[in-house]
């Protein structure tokens, strides 16, 4: 994403978060069409991506994939479900209280790990099968965020998530 020049009163108004957020949720999958397996800590290489998930061994701009927990209740009602569970959702991170897609092209702590959000983590195929029919569309526009890690180390629940200002 190109940012606006810093100069800018766009570029003021992106770079104002109201608060930072904090991670709820870990999930890391081995290989595709395994089932995540739900951990309390995770490790990030930097270049790469969780160890223990399918994108370790490099990813380029998709090392993690985060969802914001705020999105959980929207893609339920819009899919029909009471609620959903973030394992079916596929992303590696959950996190509340900032603004996921804010965080694109721009770069972010999950405590000490130092990411840059790469992308929307648009929603695949696969969300028919996960939510029903209309899952695809449901998940559209609320599928999170891909992000590139910068600087690696150890994500663990209720670590601080917050913009950096470069």
């Amino acid at each position: 994403m190109i940012l606006p020049p810093p100069e800018s009163e766009l570029y003021a108004l992106m770079s104002h978060f109201p608060r930072s957020g904090r991670l709820r949720w870990i999930g890391l999958r081995p290989r595709r069409d395994h089932p995540m397996r739900v951990v309390e800590q995770a490790i990030a290489h930097a270049g790469a991506g969780l160890e223990g998930d399918r994108y370790k061994a490099g990813s380029g701009k998709r090392g993690l994939t985060l969802i914001q927990a705020e999105h959980l209740p929207v893609i339920a009602a819009l899919s029909g479900h009471a609620e959903i569970d973030p394992i079916v959702l596929r992303r590696n991170l959950m996190v509340e209280g900032i603004p996921v897609i804010a965080l694109k092209g721009r770069r972010f702590r999950i405590g000490d790990v130092l990411c840059e959000g790469t992308a929307p983590c648009d929603p695949c195929s696969r969300m028919e099968l996960a939510l029903g029919p209309g899952g695809y569309n449901a998940m559209r526009g609320h599928g999170g965020l891909c992000a590139r890690i910068l600087e690696g180390g150890a994500l663990r629940l209720g670590d601080r998530v917050s913009w950096v200002e470069t």
